[in-house]
């Protein structure tokens, strides 16, 4: 399958795969990737923590435009830290056309996280987004491109436009992206606009253009990227229902089980055979994370396979320790559980939760809690009476969100994953009246079979020891094909 890495560590935001986790997955050999989510708001409150370690500073320090740089810093940076009980600072929320210092603050993010991933050695570095949360796209990639990474991965939508994208970010010259607009029509414009030029504060050569990887769940979506996509495709990400994170919904007619969990069957099924005839490399995700499992994805012709819920608690990931502790307690415990929640996520995809006191995953605490949207990376866009561009999220407010023209029934048992993602990587948000944003954590169905992670005593394991688990040999056992074939 050529010079590709046999696992790709799984990009899982926001800030649980930082740039640790993949620095330490991509000094292995392995693709370490980075989550691209949030990583404006990750950034800002990095700032105004202090900067524990320095290491911010240090990757600013390497940042192409540095008058862009000590203006975001002179901004955000507070020396020793806020106070452990104030607030983060409320940022403006990014929309079709700005604001210029969200977009730098996007750019510069971007390029801090791959820049520190890549730190200290030559091999390749990735960077995961999701289609849906498109606003930030452009300044994005581009930041994470200036930093030099080797592969882009989405999913979570159908990323037709992201190829030709990265083209042109390559050469700096203005790129475009289409918005997706509830009630927007022909000759609406709907683009967001990005030109390198106006950042830009000097000369620079073309950069190198990432590899794309599709992350899909049906041949159609494979397809259909390989033959609509402005731009080269790569390789794909074929992830089945086991996986953390977002889902596909179920083909077809939904089925709920005894648990009110969605049944996936046949048709949800990717068939193997029609993805090795696409020619191009894949990886296996969902479920993948055994030495035997490797091996069956290597022997169905796949490239590799996705690994994320393992990496998602080694000592390197992200993950809040407290978070990291509780839960592994719980798969040593035989008490781990994770149920797929088709109200969750505000994006109406299906989303993975792992079940954990005092998390938004208990239904008092997300009662408790007061609707609030003011990081708004899951809004949707829609177009106004009056012509313009709106922006609007089912766990926003209910009146609020009605008032833009959403059904309420949409809002029902929606969660704030921005405020909870941030939670999750000890950066919540405090608010008046001394509430604390509480986490929402997100693992794969695998997340039981972590006992052959930890050590024989103790909760503690690294990055490095997954990739050796799942590296190690396995005995095949020979196929018999046939009685046929036993005679000869």
């Amino acid at each position: 399958m050529g010079n590709y890495p046999k696992i790709i560590q799984g990009g899982m935001g926001a800030g649980v795969s930082d740039w640790r986790l993949a620095q330490a997955v991509s000094r292995t050999g392995q693709l370490g990737v980075v989550s691209g989510t949030a990583l404006d708001q990750i950034l800002s409150r990095r700032l105004q923590n202090g900067d524990p370690g320095g290491h911010m500073r240090r990757a600013f320090d390497h940042f192409p435009f540095p008058a862009m740089a000590e203006r975001i810093w002179n901004w955000l940076y507070i020396p020793g830290g806020k106070s452990p009980d104030a607030p983060y600072k409320t940022l403006k929320l990014i929309v079709k056309d700005g604001p210029r210092e969200i977009l730098e603050l996007c750019l510069i993010a971007n390029f801090v996280e791959v820049w520190l991933a890549r730190e200290g050695h030559n091999n390749p570095v990735g960077i995961n987004y999701l289609e849906k949360v498109q606003l930030p796209h452009l300044p994005s990639a581009y930041g994470a491109m200036l930093a030099g990474v080797s592969y882009v991965l989405m999913g979570a939508g159908i990323p037709l436009k992201i190829p030709g994208m990265l083209d042109k970010l390559a050469l700096h010259e203005a790129a475009t992206y289409p918005l997706e607009v509830d009630g927007a029509q022909d000759g609406d414009d709907t683009t967001m606009r990005f030109d390198p030029r106006d950042y830009m504060e000097c000369e620079l050569p073309a950069l190198k253009r990432p590899d794309f990887l599709a992350i899909i769940a049906s041949n159609l979506l494979s397809t259909v990227m390989l033959k609509r996509s402005d731009g080269r495709v790569n390789g794909f990400v074929v992830e089945g229902p086991t996986a953390g994170g977002h889902n596909a919904p179920p083909r077809g007619k939904l089925v709920l089980d005894e648990q009110g969990e969605a049944v996936y069957g046949e048709r949800d099924r990717v068939d193997l055979a029609k993805m090795r005839e696409l020619g191009v490399p894949f990886w296996l995700a969902g479920g993948y994370g055994t030495p035997e499992m490797v091996n069956e994805a290597l022997a169905e012709g796949a490239a590799g396979v996705q690994v994320g819920t393992p990496f998602a608690y080694c000592t390197e990931s992200g993950l809040d320790e407290r978070i990291k502790y509780d839960l592994l307690q719980q798969v040593s415990d035989g008490r781990a559980r994770v149920v797929t929640d088709l109200a969750a996520s505000p994006t109406n995809f299906p989303f993975k939760v792992s079940v954990l006191a005092d998390s938004l995953s208990e239904s008092e605490t997300y009662a408790a809690r007061q609707r609030i949207c003011d990081l708004g990376y899951l809004r949707s866009v829609y177009k106004t009476p009056d012509g313009k561009l709106g922006y609007r999220c089912a766990s926003e407010p209910v009146k609020t969100y009605v008032a833009k023209g959403g059904k309420q029934e949409n809002t029902e048992g929606r969660k704030c994953l921005c405020n909870a993602l941030m939670a999750n990587i000890g950066l919540p948000q405090h608010r008046p009246g001394d509430y604390i944003e509480r986490a929402l954590v997100t693992s794969g169905n695998d997340i039981v079979g972590l006992t052959r992670f930890l050590p024989d005593e103790g909760l503690v394991y690294s990055a490095a020891s997954v990739i050796e688990k799942l590296l190690q040999p396995v005995a095949v056992t020979p196929r018999i094909e046939s009685a046929e074939a036993v005679v000869a």
